[in-house]
């Protein structure tokens, strides 16, 4: 019978293969890809807002779950279309640990890949804004979105964004042990729902739903963008998903392995 699913072991070795060739990416790539991610994450935020813009006057349970239930597409899109997306590229870490790359080549894609996402993520906004597609509802909903984003106290924002990537990443690492398009689906969709669900913080879904607030009409500046929200959530999100998950899972299935091969060696 065929194997349809990997290990949690052989999902490791297969992320830290992975890590290698997105280290091996051209700058050019990693903008472009990272690009596209910013603008499929952002497709995930704008049917998000739309899907949730009258519900929450009905019932603010409902609208939150359609809200929750929609916005993963965009890492459907990211992870089976192809694309760079910094939030699942915290899971790198893994093969720094690994002595298999270089810190510094970590971080050269993480930087890259984050430019491109906000890129993506602007273009879009900018673009939703002029098609004449955000009526009055959309607008409020987008606008209310922003604003409520940027008067989360700072220890809140961070421990969200902890939260939030620790099921980002563990959605990358379930479709990555994924070995057909159905399961990267369903892979993608539950984490993704849970962590809109819940309340998290996402600092690439932010690079959207926030500045579209903004080219609404809603009275923010970039600097209270950055430091108020996407900055801290950053910092959130490689806490969760650049350290906290790679780090225990090295720690299980590489680290433990290296020390039974020294201890075997030595009997």
């Amino acid at each position: 019978m065929e194997k349809r699913m990997l290990s949690p072991k052989e999902i490791v070795k297969t992320t830290i293969d992975i890590g290698i060739q997105k280290t091996k990416l051209s700058m050019f790539q990693m903008l472009i890809l990272g690009i596209l991610a910013g603008i499929y994450i952002g497709f995930g935020a704008q049917g998000a807002i739309t899907i949730s813009q009258t519900f929450g006057c009905i019932d603010m349970g409902l609208s939150k779950f359609l809200l929750a239930a929609t916005f993963p597409v965009g890492l459907m899109l990211v992870v089976i279309c192809g694309a760079e997306l910094f939030t699942g590229n915290n899971l790198m870490f893994l093969g720094v640990l690994n002595r298999k790359y270089t810190l510094i080549r970590m971080l050269k894609n993480w930087i890259i890949v984050y430019i491109g996402n906000f890129i993506g993520s602007i273009i879009l906004a900018f673009i939703m804004v002029n098609t004449g597609l955000m009526n009055s509802a959309v607008k409020e909903k987008a606008m209310a979105i922003a604003i409520g984003k940027l008067n989360v106290p700072m220890g809140s924002l961070i421990l969200r964004a902890i939260l939030c990537n620790i099921l980002v990443v563990l959605a990358v690492w379930m479709a990555t042990g994924a070995k057909d398009i159905i399961s990267k689906i369903f892979a993608c969709w539950f984490p993704i729902m849970l962590f809109v669900l819940s309340g998290y913080e996402h600092s690439i879904a932010n690079m959207y739903f926030i500045p579209i607030g903004k080219f609404l009409g809603a009275t923010i500046s970039w600097s209270k963008i950055w430091m108020y929200n996407i900055i801290p959530v950053t910092i959130g999100n490689i806490i969760g998903g650049g350290m906290i998950v790679p780090i225990f899972y090295y720690l299980a299935y590489v680290e433990s392995k290296n020390t039974s091969k020294s201890k075997s060696s030595l009997i």
